[in-house]
């Protein structure tokens, strides 16, 4: 197939998409340009010329000339109407909005098989790392068993300062923001929503399974204790936030965002500051590792670049997975997991929420903590979960299935 010569309206002018215009300049065999970009601060100094610029969202969607719409703006409703419309209107768009495609995906979905106008959005999953289509092409016959990893660069990079140079968690979240790996506002990144939309794209192109973000537990590193990374490190653990999609034996997806002590000969255990790392588990291919940037400008901006390439075949997203799995669900209810909890003493776990204890350990210098296995759901659940003082960590080893127990 021939390529074809496309005409991009980009909405943005941020870092990642003055990193587009950059890396577009350095690729002319791509026969892409950018014809328009909307933006939205009237005041702010540009470094192309003015007449690129328009302040309407209309002057891009309303321009036939403009066969392609690049979406890179942080207002999640914003680019929502932006993305919809443009569809609506037969131009093809590339999105990095994992917010906005989280929240809408079985909408975007139906809306792509209606109009016939491809959505592609490799940028909104784990920024360099080229895992939607992977997961589209080379695993679209695969069973998959798992996908887990590290996919928010910003929490990584706090957590690999506070590990490898004894940074606070304020410290290591400043330098964050400094570098330009985290927003002013970084809770979705810490609160491990960020990841959590991720994930619900994950979801969808390794399973079929199409879920709201808020039907996923979500743990972020906003609560970590002094305790907590104090037992990593003496354990000789790395504390990641990992998120993690399974497949149980009774046929549902087990899925969850947590913070997760990892053994030092895993994988995710070697992928520091900003890196991504994502684990595929498959029934024929078994194994595979996928490592890179997981933030910043051009590793964000080379992602927007392969979708753009993509469009000049003629490619979308099939979604053959979604045809196949019409009655996968989430099966948190048949799912358990290791956790460490560490608490104050106004504050503490019910010890009758997990069908087992291992450990339990009181000081009131160090503070208090037990370890002990809990059914996913029942930790979504627990009263006590985001109490304040309590902060929950799982411990080494997958998302499995319930085991029953008997307490008496």
């Amino acid at each position: 197939m021939l390529r074809k010569n496309i005409n991009i309206g980009l909405f943005g002018f941020g870092v990642v998409g003055q990193g587009l215009h950059t890396v577009l300049e350095r690729t002319p065999g791509l026969r892409a340009r950018i014809g328009r970009i909307g933006v939205k601060d009237r005041a702010k100094p540009r470094t192309l010329p003015p007449g690129l610029f328009t302040f309407s969202r209309h002057d891009l969607l309303d321009d036939p000339a403009l066969d392609v719409i690049v979406e890179l703006i942080d207002d999640a409703d914003e680019a929502y109407l932006i993305v919809t419309e443009a569809l609506r209107r037969g131009k093809a768009v590339v999105t990095a909005n994992k917010k906005m495609l989280a929240e809408h995906l079985g909408e975007l979905i139906e809306l792509q098989r209606e109009t016939g106008t491809p959505l592609l959005y490799e940028a909104a999953a784990c920024a360099s790392l080229p895992v939607i289509r992977n997961l589209e092409e080379y695993y679209d016959t695969d069973l998959l068993e798992s996908v887990e990893g590290i996919i928010n660069g910003s929490t990584n990079y706090i957590l690999t300062a506070m590990h490898r140079d004894a940074l606070s968690f304020g410290q290591a979240l400043s330098q964050a923001q400094a570098l330009g790996f985290a927003e002013s506002n970084p809770a979705l990144d810490v609160e491990g929503l960020d990841a959590r939309n991720k994930l619900v794209l994950l979801l969808a192109h390794a399973f079929g399974l199409v879920v709201a973000p808020e039907q996923l537990l979500t743990l972020g590193i906003d609560r970590l204790s002094p305790l907590a990374t104090a037992y990593a490190k003496e354990q000789g653990y790395a504390l990641k936030l990992v998120a993690e999609a399974r497949r149980l034996p009774n046929g549902t997806i087990a899925a969850a965002v947590l913070p997760t002590l990892v053994k030092p000969e895993h994988e995710l255990a070697h992928v520091h500051d900003e890196y991504n790392g994502l684990i595929t588990q498959s029934s024929f291919a078994d194994r595979q590792f996928f490592l890179g940037r997981g933030a910043g400008a051009f590793p964000t901006a080379s992602a927007v670049l392969s979708d753009l390439s993509a469009l000049t075949y003629g490619y979308r997203y099939e979604y053959k997975k979604l045809r196949q799995q019409t009655h996968l669900a989430l099966g948190a209810a048949a799912a358990e997991v290791e956790v460490l909890v560490t608490f104050t003493a106004e504050t503490a776990p019910d010890p009758a929420d997990f069908s087992r204890v291992h450990e339990q350990f009181q000081s009131d210098v160090r503070g208090h903590y037990l370890t002990g296995t809990i059914g996913l759901e029942q930790l979504a659940q627990a009263r006590w979960l985001r109490e304040p003082g309590i902060c929950v960590v799982r411990l080494p080893g997958s998302l499995r299935a319930a085991q029953a127990v008997d307490k008496q």
